[in-house]
């Protein structure tokens, strides 16, 4: 009974063709959005939670200045000094590396080449934290650390900026500000990461030669610390707020005056607000379903009232109630399942494009695609009892009657 009422949907279907699609268009267009809402949702919050662990999971980042929110008492903000750099090194156990981290923005002249880069102040345990190697030359020496000597190392992207490559630059000076620097070696190139930011872009410096020619202070507006990989990372983070606060003469935690963050804080933001916006954007997108719903009700109701003399027909030669029923209902679903199925395709070609797009990474669910179907059917029966039961409901003779 059920393959021939399958038959006789499909025949239906074939029969007002442009119609059925018609109809089916809400359905297709509500699970073609959810489909690429959550796919894309879920892509583009794996490759931030890539491109931030790539940045350094087990990074530490201290700040002067307190937490803003609630329970924040407007602490006047303190500079670190390079004597807290100090103690944290000497104090906390659990650090692979500590370095300090000043940055700002600067024309750089190569030759009759110039070019406007981040050029950023650190010591060479910055090169650890970040997991960045030199491809050519060599580090920062202590010597040049200790005495701020005019050397650099610098990001690919910005030798090709300046029309040199790496070997041609490599041993030369280039001009910042009011002064020159010997370039002694050549990063590693990281690329771009999620949010845009190419990596490579940028110009190292000893950080006391950037205190001393760009900052113009003593002061540390940025730490970054590497977590020992058998330390958790909660760990690391009380240690040294509790060597920061005995250094700083703070008896109450909620006077600090500085702050320590984590990349894990960051992702679990991050991960809160990504998956916010996916289940808003797909209950959005669900409102199209119900609008096709009432589509396809609709259009039942219609096919009802055209096919009534038919409906007198069949159960004058012995058609049950029941039956009818099961016609008109599995007619509904296979409408509905039909624009699931193309709704399915579509939000799939949708993802990759927008995954091509956007270069994210491309995720394809199976479980969302297999509820999209379901729901997709659930419309059907949902919006196709009524026209089914008033098709079911008929009189044989009035059926009959009917012009």
């Amino acid at each position: 009974m059920f393959r021939n009422a399958f038959l006789l949907a499909l025949r239906e279907i074939r029969r007002n063709l442009m119609r059925s699609l018609l109809t089916a268009v809400g359905i297709v267009i509500g699970i073609a959005s959810v489909i690429a809402m959550v796919n894309i949702g879920q892509g583009a919050s794996r490759s931030i939670t890539q491109s931030v662990e790539q940045l350094g999971s087990n990074t530490l980042y201290i700040m002067p200045g307190q937490r803003r929110g609630p329970g924040s008492r407007g602490v006047i903000e303190k500079p670190f000094k390079k004597k807290d750099l100090e103690i944290i090194r000497s104090s906390i156990y659990a650090l692979d590396a500590i370095s300090p981290v000043e940055n700002t923005s600067m024309t750089v002249i190569y030759k009759e080449q110039n070019y406007r880069t981040s050029i950023r102040g650190v010591e060479n345990e910055y090169l650890q934290i970040q997991n960045w190697k030199i491809q050519e030359g060599r580090g920062f020496e202590k010597n040049e650390l200790r005495t701020g000597q005019k050397v650099c190392l610098m990001g690919q992207s910005i030798i090709k900026n300046l029309s040199a490559t790496p070997d041609s630059i490599l041993g030369n000076k280039i001009r910042l500000k009011n002064f020159s620097c010997e370039v002694i070696g050549v990063l590693e190139a990281k690329g771009a990461n999620t949010f845009g930011q190419d990596q490579d872009d940028v110009v190292l410096l000893p950080f006391n030669l950037f205190q001393r020619r760009i900052g113009g202070t003593d002061n540390l507006h940025l730490m970054m610390a590497a977590v020992k990989e058998n330390v958790p990372l909660e760990e690391a983070r009380i240690q040294i707020e509790r060597v920061l606060r005995e250094h700083r003469h703070i008896t109450n935690p909620i006077d600090d005056d500085f702050q320590v963050r984590s990349m894990t804080a960051l992702l679990d933001t991050i991960s809160q607000v990504t998956t916010v916006l996916t289940v808003m954007l797909g209950a959005v997108a669900a409102i199209s379903l119900i609008v096709g719903g009432i589509g396809i009700m609709n259009i039942m109701l219609v096919s009802v009232t055209e096919r009534t003399r038919e409906i007198g027909i069949r159960m004058a030669v012995g058609a049950m109630a029941k039956d009818i029923l099961i016609q008109f209902l599995i007619e509904s679903i296979v409408l509905s399942g039909l624009g699931g199925i193309v709704g399915i395709l579509s939000g799939m070609l949708i993802t990759i494009g927008v995954a091509e797009w956007l270069d994210i990474e491309l995720v394809i669910d199976p479980s969302i695609t297999v509820i999209a179907l379901v729901f997709s059917m659930l419309i059907g029966i949902l919006f196709g009892i009524i026209p089914a039961r008033k098709a079911a409901a008929m009189n044989p003779i009035d059926a009959l009657r009917y012009e």
